[in-house]
């Protein structure tokens, strides 16, 4: 039987050693979130901080289920980083065009209209407001349910509902021109080459 997070930390008060279940628990987690949202150079830094000011804190934890509180901490951690941040949206994809093969010519396209796309939904997501882009990404990269991102930003579950609604309308706005050409150029397309043959 799995002892539940808010017994390890009530254990960790006596004895500090037990935070550690706590850490290997939910390392990989917060780290991934980090990662996800910062790359991989912040990500260490941002998981180390964030169990140490979850261990500095945790006489203040309420409730058995840590994630969502740990993923709030470190979403608190994320924000000193957002110029960062909004660097790494806006480069997305970059690497990956480099290493472009020239002679496909039609892969090259589609990896530039992803990296326009990109680019695009990288420049929404920084226009976003932080609560906003805090809320997508900890629903997006966290995977955590209305209830856990209301519990890690410490919001209503009808703000993070509205805010929810709110990033995805102004994200999807924000990547619609090129999800149009996509359609254009396709319906474009001659799909019967075999009426060409004589």
């Amino acid at each position: 039987m799995t002892i539940p997070d808010g017994e390890i930390i009530r254990r960790s008060l006596e004895q500090r050693a037990a935070f550690a279940e706590l850490y290997d628990r939910h390392e990989r987690t917060v780290y991934r979130y980090a990662a996800r949202r910062l790359g991989v150079a912040h990500a260490d830094d941002i998981a180390s901080e964030t169990f140490l000011v979850a261990f500095t804190r945790r006489e203040d934890f309420r409730g058995e289920n840590a994630r969502p509180w740990l993923l709030g901490i470190a979403t608190k951690l994320i924000q000193r980083h957002t110029r960062l941040e909004a660097r790494a949206w806006r480069g997305m994809l970059a690497s990956d065009l480099a290493r472009v093969d020239v002679d496909h010519f039609d892969a090259v396209n589609a990896r530039i209209d992803a990296q326009n796309t990109a680019r695009r939904l990288g420049k929404a997501m920084a226009r976003l407001p932080a609560g906003d882009r805090d809320t997508i990404l900890l629903h997006t990269f966290g995977e955590l349910d209305y209830e856990g991102i209301a519990s890690a930003l410490d919001v209503p579950v009808g703000t993070v509902r509205s805010r929810l609604n709110r990033a995805r309308r102004k994200l999807r706005a924000a990547i619609a021109p090129a999800l149009g050409r996509e359609r254009e150029e396709d319906h474009g397309r001659d799909l019967a080459p075999a009426s060409n043959a004589g």
